[in-house]
């Protein structure tokens, strides 16, 4: 996921179809002048359709498509034939976006399985033809409905990662070093703070041809809630992840107020985020002997800790073990 390219919110302006008008279509033939009613109905308007495809990471796709209209249903005509329905518009997005209205910011609804459907925007019905109305005192109505209107709607489309592991840390701590030698994933590295522009994903091999799906997003910095930084931008793609890293380096002068200050912002942006599974890795602990690490033990947040360096592959097979149980927890 190049950082021009991954797009992870884009607002929308969808149309759908109109529903066709129904007949007021009389029967005739070369025998009878006269006859009843037998005009169809109109066809249903083309719905604005969302489908989840697990092959997309990324909304830009629809970054220059912000025009979304579907097909106007066809007329209903004579022999009670219904109107053909129009052409719906499908926009496949990746797994995990959520549809908001733009004007209320209310949740329509979100996707997370692959070949998942929703309507976003329904169709305008089809109106009933003069069939419909026929009756013992009105055997020859002269009348139809018209077919319902087009549907006009702006939507925002936000994507929100789904992976069984989120990183969180400050810039620098070591999330895409981590994440590079533990998976495939190729993440920007450099010594400076706030590499890591965009969320990037990556799949952790596990014993037994198991594995599962790690996300590193850009370091948080306090007062991220508030719009410091980038953290506030990119905290939302934690929120569907099943377990939380916190990542600590060891050179910190405070491990246990680090930590505090990460726990605070995620739950100044969404409590709900304390509720998920929590572990801490304190990195660049190749650095320290054993002594320094019993001393420092003393001091840690009570929640399971792992003692890792990425670079001298320390650590590494237990902290896979730890999260591959706190997962299937």
């Amino acid at each position: 996921m190049a950082g021009s390219n991954f797009v992870d919110y884009v607002k929308i302006f969808c149309r759908s179809g109109a529903g066709g008008a129904g007949s007021t279509h009389l029967f005739r033939d070369k025998l009878t002048m006269t006859g009843g009613p037998d005009g169809g109905d109109g066809g249903r308007g083309g719905h604005v359709i969302i489908r989840a495809n697990k092959q997309l990471w990324t909304l830009v796709h629809l970054k220059y498509s912000r025009h979304v209209f579907s097909g106007d249903g066809g007329d209903g005509s004579q022999s009670r034939s219904t109107g053909r329905e129009g052409q719906d518009k499908v926009i496949e997005v990746p797994l995990g976006t959520v549809a908001r209205d733009a004007e209320t910011g209310e949740v329509i609804f979100d996707v997370t399985e692959d070949g998942e459907e929703k309507i976003l925007v329904k169709g305008g019905r089809g109106g009933l033809g003069n069939w419909n109305f026929r009756s013992s005192t009105n055997q020859t109505p002269r009348y139809a409905q018209t077919g319902e209107e087009r549907v006009e709607r702006p939507v925002i489309l936000e994507l929100k990662v789904l992976a069984d592991v989120g990183l969180v840390g400050f810039p620098s701590v070591g999330k895409s070093t981590l994440l590079s030698v533990v998976s495939a994933a190729k993440p920007k590295i450099a010594d400076y703070p706030f590499t890591t522009l965009v969320p990037n994903l990556g799949i952790v091999s596990y014993r037994d041809n198991r594995s599962f799906v790690m996300a590193d997003i850009p370091g948080i910095i306090e007062g991220a809630h508030e719009g410091r930084g980038l953290g506030l931008r990119f905290l939302r793609h934690i929120e569907r992840n099943s377990v939380l890293l916190f990542m600590v380096g060891a050179d910190s002068d405070d491990i246990h107020k680090e930590y505090k200050i990460l726990l605070n912002e995620l739950k100044q942006f969404n409590p709900e985020l304390l509720d998920k599974q929590r572990l801490l890795a304190i990195t660049k602990s190749d650095m320290l002997d054993q002594e320094l690490i019993d001393e420092m033990k003393l001091d840690l947040p009570e929640i399971p800790y792992v003692f890792i360096s990425s670079v001298a592959q320390k650590g590494l097979t237990e902290l896979k073990d730890m999260l591959w149980k706190a997962i299937n927890e």
